[in-house]
């Protein structure tokens, strides 16, 4: 679980204008940090299935958003592949 103080540290870094809270590059870096977090509790938790369907489907949620974002502005996707570090 993400505390609120984090969530908000990821959206002022993420996002594009003053009051943005919903763009793509804000909606990814989040499930990222969510991803990361439950990734952690599932190398401890090996048999939390239920958690695990979560995982996958957030990771499909970030890549739908990123294939949004490739066709949309390719610029804007690279931007956020190198600053949240993500293989592609």
């Amino acid at each position: 679980m993400i505390t609120l103080e984090k969530k908000q540290e990821v959206i002022t870094g993420n996002r594009v204008h003053e009051k943005d809270t919903g763009s793509p590059e804000v909606q990814i870096a989040l499930l990222t940090e969510r991803i990361n977090d439950l990734a952690e509790h599932l190398k401890t938790h090996k048999k939390d299935f239920s958690s695990r369907r979560g995982l996958l489907k957030m990771v499909g949620k970030r890549t739908s958003l990123l294939k949004y974002l490739t066709h949309t502005d390719p610029r804007r996707y690279q931007n956020i592949i190198v600053k949240l570090g993500l293989r592609k």
